[in-house]
């Protein structure tokens, strides 16, 4: 396994929307590797969710694990979020593409969701909390979106001046 690097704002690239994964291509063993990488260089940044778009790899699949011992990790190729739930949850987020932002965002606090898995079986998962959480940030990079896109326009020109500032003093 190796590590990838992961494209940070404002890279062009994070905004590409990105195309289906080809069921086809799923057991090929270059892909698997891929989904190996993404988990090693998520665990290694640290992170939760790393999204194929963060990679410059623009097909929709994304890893995930919220645990902290890295015990659960889970594969989402051609995610669909099919239901949210009424209630929200604000949840402070931050983003391996944008390095030392963290702004709270409200979410859906539950979703059901449908992909594929590492080994292209289809499913569906109810989630909540901060895995709900977590898909939904990641397949908001799928869209083409940040997570600074869900912020007030204030509260975006601010966390971007802190971002520009972090990278100017290589912090």
């Amino acid at each position: 396994m190796s590590l990838i690097t992961i494209l940070e704002h404002p890279h062009p690239h994070l905004r590409k929307v990105a195309a289906e994964r080809e069921a086809a291509g799923i057991a090929d063993p270059a892909f698997q590797r891929l989904l190996d990488d993404m988990f090693e260089t998520m665990y290694e940044a640290p992170g939760i969710g790393l999204a194929a778009t963060q990679v410059d790899v623009h097909e929709r699949f994304m890893v995930i694990d919220v645990t902290e011992g890295h015990e659960q990790p889970l594969v989402f190729i051609n995610p669909v979020i099919r239901e949210r739930s009424a209630e929200l949850r604000v949840h402070q987020e931050g983003c391996l593409s944008i390095p030392g932002i963290f702004a709270d965002v409200t979410r859906a606090d539950g979703i059901e969701v449908e992909a594929l898995d590492r080994h292209g079986k289809p499913f569906v998962m109810a989630v909540d909390g901060l895995l709900a959480t977590c898909v939904q940030h990641e397949v908001d990079h799928l869209d083409g979106k940040l997570f600074i896109d869900h912020l007030s326009p204030l509260k975006r020109e601010r966390a971007m001046k802190k971002y520009d500032k972090l990278r100017r003093h290589g912090d």
